[in-house]
């Protein structure tokens, strides 16, 4: 069983086609990379694929269950960071904290442990009682990644995780997945940057104007991209 199957996913809005009959699986334990440029459809696959948008046609499935049909049940198993913090400022991070848990409904005592864990490892833990407005935009990312992780999902969404972030949050991210990963957890991350998903990813799907142009390794796709890019060069004669 694949943690993420996707067959002939379309969307449409009106007129506007953003997803156009793409299919791809992603492993159980697979660090997945979505890339391309924007709107090229990578946030409206994952709306899709955590419950949040139906498809106008196609199907996709989490550990097995139809996002359609058994949204509960998938998304029991996943964890969701959007791209917009969906922190509130005028709570603490502690209750930010607190909140998400039990949206996820998360037992009290494992609420409490996770949270007190997760805010350590984010190196957030000291300023856990302060009010989240005071916290700077790498701050608020890293509590956004923290919340999505509360519940210890299998499947982890991660939209543009690390884009117009400082060098330590940047780190500090790059090496939870990481961590993520060899807890056997599954990653499935939209980014624009080739170079993230080289360092990150097992394998990254191309996205482009709603199709998938290309799945392989990072490092593959890296050599073909540069394998099809020229340089012009033009002299001034009149010297």
């Amino acid at each position: 069983m694949q943690a993420i199957e996707v067959s002939h996913l379309v969307k449409k809005f009106g007129t506007l086609t953003a997803i156009n009959d793409i299919s791809f699986s992603v492993g159980v334990g697979e660090t997945f990379g979505f890339l391309g440029p924007n709107g090229a459809g990578k946030t409206t696959t994952i709306r899709i694929l955590t419950g949040i948008s139906p498809p106008t046609a196609g199907t996709a499935t989490i550990f097995g269950h139809d996002i359609v049909r058994e949204t509960v049940a998938a998304r029991q198993s996943m964890g969701i960071v959007s791209e917009t913090s969906n922190v509130y400022t005028d709570l603490t991070g502690w209750q930010n904290m607190m909140f998400s848990a039990q949206l996820y409904r998360v037992g009290r005592s494992e609420r409490d442990k996770n949270a007190t864990e997760l805010l350590k490892r984010f190196e957030l833990y000291e300023r856990r009682r302060d009010k989240v407005h005071g916290f700077s935009k790498g701050m608020r990312r890293r509590l956004t990644i923290a919340m999505g992780l509360v519940n210890s999902p299998r499947l982890l969404f991660l939209d543009e995780p690390t884009s117009g972030l400082d060098v330590q949050s940047n780190i500090i991210i790059r090496d939870v997945i990481s961590d993520l990963v060899q807890a056997g957890v599954t990653v499935f991350l939209t980014t624009h940057n080739i170079e993230e998903a080289n360092v990150i990813c097992d394998r990254v799907a191309i996205i482009d104007k709603g199709h998938i142009a290309a799945i392989d390794a990072p490092e593959r796709l890296k050599k073909t991209i540069q394998s099809v890019q020229s340089i012009e060069v033009s002299f001034d004669s009149s010297s």
